[in-house]
């Protein structure tokens, strides 16, 4: 399995599967890693050249003390794309993944043709942003992986398999805590935090490529319809899915997604 060598601190891992166009660029959530896709490669690599990555600080990729926050593994993603010599891809992000591949099509438009976002972390409410202090000082406290696992209880509903829930639960265990902690924070309340509105607003109508965008949440989805200018974008709500809706139902979002790229 390779690694690239993004700078004289940062290696990322990331497998390299299939071989058809449009490359995909598979971009896993907070306190997740490239195994998340697990469910989809193999569908997704009958049609496609995947790229699934490690972000720094996750799975296998380099842990800096600092510096882990959307904005920095947008950056290194395109670091990465330079070094494979891949001019574009589709970019698919989950959750804060879906900021990052935002960010990497907000400041480098010509590396993302198009973009598919899964629940994807921005466009919080200020209710809820209400919490996101809280839920840092947690994360900096002496027990930052069961702050980390009580925040993760929202991503589930009655309906979650046992396997995914028990496969997140040990790799948010697995994860630095300082990672957890940062990458919050730059998500949500950091100086140019993007995930929450009006912010996310604000940032995300710069977006000038087509966007995918399947929601759990109808209120959310309703809101990001109302921001997407390119007539090829799309919003889905699969109303009463878990945050991991893509996991709770991969052969259906292989089937959306393969479906919306062949009609543009």
């Amino acid at each position: 399995m390779p690694y690239a060598e993004i700078s004289a601190t940062i290696s990322l891992f990331y497998t390299d599967d299939g071989a058809g166009d449009p490359p995909l660029l598979l971009v896993h959530g907070w306190g997740a890693d490239s195994h998340q896709w697990s469910w989809h490669i193999d569908a997704l690599a009958a049609r496609h050249r995947v790229l699934a990555v490690d972000l720094r600080g996750h799975g296998y990729s380099s842990v800096p003390e600092t510096g882990n926050t959307p904005q920095a593994m947008a950056e290194d993603l395109n670091t990465l794309l330079a070094r494979l010599e891949v001019p574009e891809v589709v970019a698919v992000g989950h959750s804060m993944g879906g900021q990052v591949a935002s960010i990497l099509a907000v400041e480098h438009p010509g590396r993302v043709r198009a973009l598919v976002t899964l629940d994807p972390g921005y466009g919080m409410g200020q209710d809820l942003a209400a919490g996101f202090p809280g839920m840092i000082a947690g994360l900096r406290g002496e027990h930052p992986h069961a702050v980390a696992e009580e925040i993760d209880r929202w991503c589930t509903t009655s309906a979650t398999p046992a396997v995914i829930r028990r496969w997140h639960k040990r790799r948010l265990y697995g994860m630095p805590p300082h990672v957890l902690a940062e990458a919050f924070e730059a998500m949500f309340t950091g100086p140019g935090a993007i995930g929450v509105r009006p912010a996310s607003d604000e940032y995300l109508a710069r977006r000038s490529c087509p966007v995918l965008s399947i929601w759990a949440d109808p209120g959310r989805a309703a809101w990001e319809a109302g921001l997407l200018k390119n007539p090829g974008s799309k919003v889905v709500c699969w109303e009463g899915s878990g945050h991991r809706l893509h996991e709770e139902r991969p052969a259906e979002f292989v089937r959306v997604l393969e479906g919306w790229l062949r009609a543009r």
